[in-house]
C-alpha cells in the first residue's frame, strides 16, 4: 500500500517523544508537512532536529504551546491556521491508589487528556469540513476498556475519548472528514519504563521486568510484550490516508489483542 500525504499539513500533539514522535515521523515519511508540538520551545526544536535526521527532506513546523490551555491552543492555530490531519496524542498517565486520587488529580487528567483534544478539534474541524477533507484522531488506550485498578483516573479519560471521537464523527458525517480513536495497548516508551518499574522489582533487568509487568498487570495481552511506538504510528498514518476514507467513528485496536475471558 502506497500512502501519499503530499500537500497535507498534520499536527501531532505531544510529539517530542514516544508515540507522538513516532507518528510525526511516520506522517512525514508519507510526505506530510508536520507540526511538532510540546510545551517547551527548546524541547520542540531539539525534537525537530532529531526527527529531521530520521526523515531527511521532510517539512517540519515547530509548534511550542501548552495545548491544555485555550491560550496555548490559540497559539497553535496562529502557527498552523489550516490543519488537514489532527492527531490528539498528548496525554499523561500514572498509577495511584484509587481511593487516594484527589478531586484535583481527577480534573487534571480530564483537562490534559480530554479537553485539550476537544479544544483543538473545535478549532480545526470546521476548516476541514469546509475544505471537504480531513482526518481527526484521538490516541486512546486499552485502559479505556479494561481499566486497571491502579489507573482508574487515566482509564476514565481514555474512555471519554471514545465518546468524544464518536460524537465528532457523527457531527462530521458526510463531509469527507473522518474521526477515529486508536486504542493503543501498553507501549514501550521511556515514560512507560519508569511506570513499569513502579510496579515490579527495580532490580530486574528490563526484559525480565517487562515480562513480569505484562504477566501480572496486563494478562489480557495476546502479544505478551510491550508494543513499539512505530506500531501505533503505522495505524495512525493509515487512518490519515485516502485509503482509510471509509473508516470513521471507529475505535481501532492496536492493543496486542485480548484473552477472551478478560474482555468486558
Amino acid at each position: 500500500m502506497q500512502i501519499d500525504l503530499k500537500g497535507r499539513t498534520a499536527l501531532v500533539t505531544g510529539s517530542t517523544q514516544g508515540i507522538g514522535a513516532a507518528i510525526a515521523a511516520g506522517l512525514a515519511r508519507a510526505g506530510a508537512r508536520v507540526g511538532v508540538n510540546g510545551r517547551s520551545q527548546e524541547r520542540v526544536e531539539q525534537s525537530v532536529a532529531e526527527l529531521a535526521k530520521q526523515v531527511p527532506g521532510a517539512e517540519w513546523v515547530p509548534v511550542p504551546a501548552d495545548v491544555t490551555t485555550q491560550e496555548g491552543a490559540d497559539q497553535v492555530a496562529e502557527t498552523l491556521p489550516e490543519v488537514d490531519i489532527l492527531v490528539n496524542n498528548l496525554g499523561i498517565f500514572g498509577s495511584a491508589d484509587p481511593l487516594e486520587i484527589s478531586d484535583e488529580e481527577w480534573r487534571r487528567y480530564f483537562e490534559v487528556n480530554v479537553l485539550s483534544a476537544v479544544r483543538l478539534t473545535r478549532l480545526f474541524l470546521p476548516g476541514m469540513t469546509e475544505r471537504g477533507w480531513g482526518r481527526v484522531q484521538y490516541i486512546a488506550s486499552d485502559s479505556a476498556i479494561v481499566t486497571p485498578a491502579e489507573m482508574i483516573h487515566y482509564g476514565m479519560s481514555k474512555t471519554s475519548l471514545l465518546a468524544v471521537s464518536r460524537g465528532f464523527a457523527k457531527h462530521a458525517a458526510g463531509t469527507g472528514v473522518t474521526v477515529n480513536c486508536v486504542i493503543a495497548g501498553p507501549t514501550h516508551t521511556g515514560g512507560v519504563e519508569d511506570f513499569v518499574y513502579e510496579l515490579v522489582d527495580r532490580d530486574l533487568p528490563w526484559d525480565e521486568a517487562q515480562r513480569a509487568f505484562m504477566r501480572k498487570h496486563r494478562p489480557q495481552s495476546l502479544l505478551q510484550r510491550l508494543i513499539e511506538p512505530e506500531e501505533i504510528a503505522n495505524m495512525a498514518v493509515y487512518l490519515s490516508s485516502d485509503q482509510a476514507s471509509a473508516t470513521t467513528g471507529g475505535a481501532v485496536r492496536v492493543d496486542g489483542g485480548y484473552v477472551d475471558s478478560i474482555l468486558p
